[in-house]
């Protein structure tokens, strides 16, 4: 059936209130959509279809000691939980770093796509990561990497907020989310696992802190073969040894060196009709950016590539656009001066 007589039919279906149809057809759109390599959007669809159904099942229930209205309130514990859930398209190539941490992550992959083989031979898969590393050097963008290479939704949850303002309410909404990411097959991205150790410098439970940190081991101890956790800090030497050692996979981001530095900027302006307009200038500023984060540098870039093209003051694109170099290097400047100031 080809992807227009789905969509006709669930059109159909949908006038017709034939539920079970319906369903039905929008499930074989998503796998009509996996065989056509449209992953992101039927990963979309699938997610959007598990929603559908919660919601319908929870409908129409009396509100009074009903079970489904328990499980209703359980979901919006969760949804406080969570910053963000998506998807994402992005592979290992987009990722730039040492030649080490993408052979790390490439083995992580792997055995994620090999739990099966792996086991029959009763081997673990790894499925544990932990990335620090200073703000700005990927973290994010490798927990991206690691959902797109694995085509799954991903949850965003950040620790820092929830330890700050419902300490109390925090161990048993992180088992509940780790519950539905279970039966989602999803990813969980705990971002700013620091949180976990720095409640001690501030006016807290530490009794509550502690059961926090033991629903956490116990939640990694118990963990789904094929639900991956994956963990961010700035500050790794603030978290519990306890909870670093459950990770299977521990991965330092570092600064860009100078070739990192080359890649960053060359992917930046891939695709466009985009040049320097002193590239002997724009390579001594390449070297300023050393000691600097991949955010930084890519936003100062960006920023400089933006003030380029307004200052023409056109209205129609022109066929090439020149990045003015005194822009940029004014911006780097700015912010090696901040930095700078910052020690």
């Amino acid at each position: 059936m080809s992807q227009y007589d789905l969509i006709k039919d669930i059109a159909k279906y949908s006038f017709n209130d034939d539920k079970d149809q319906l369903i039905q057809r929008l499930n074989d759109l998503v796998e009509h959509s996996r065989r056509t390599k449209r992953t992101n959007f039927a990963i979309q669809l699938q997610s959007i279809i598990k929603d559908g159904i919660r919601r319908q099942e929870l409908g129409g229930m009396s509100l009074y000691g009903s079970s489904k209205f328990k499980q209703l309130e359980e979901d919006k514990e969760i949804q406080e939980l969570i910053i963000e859930k998506l998807t994402s398209d992005y592979k290992l190539s987009d990722l730039i770093s040492s030649v080490e941490t993408k052979r790390e992550l490439s083995y992580f992959l792997k055995e994620q796509h090999s739990i099966d083989m792996l086991n029959t031979l009763d081997l673990p898969a790894a499925n544990k990561v932990l990335l620090y590393g200073p703000s700005g050097c990927g973290k994010t963008l490798a927990s991206y990497v690691i959902a797109g290479e694995m085509k799954r939704m991903m949850y965003v949850v950040n620790l820092g907020a929830i330890v700050s303002s419902k300490l109390g309410e925090t161990s048993k909404n992180l088992s509940k989310l780790f519950k539905r990411a279970s039966e989602e097959d999803s990813i969980i991205f705990l971002d700013e696992f620091d949180s976990l150790g720095k409640v001690r410098d501030y006016d807290q439970d530490h009794g509550e802190m502690k059961r926090v940190v033991n629903t956490i081991l116990q939640l990694f101890d118990f963990l789904p073969k094929r639900t991956v956790v994956i963990a961010a800090t700035n500050q790794i030497n603030m978290i519990d040894e306890a909870l670093i050692r459950r990770f299977d996979l521990s991965l330092k981001l570092d600064l860009p060196n100078k070739d990192q530095i080359k890649e960053l900027v060359k992917n930046t302006l891939k695709n466009k009709k985009i040049t320097f307009d002193n590239k002997t200038k724009a390579n001594q500023i390449i070297n300023k950016c050393i000691g600097l984060s991949y955010y930084i540098i890519q936003h100062t870039l960006l920023t400089a590539l933006k003030r380029s093209l307004l200052d023409l003051e056109v209205d129609i694109l022109p066929n090439k656009i020149i990045i003015n170099t005194t822009v940029w290097n004014s911006l780097i400047e700015k912010e090696i001066q901040n930095r700078n100031s910052e020690y």
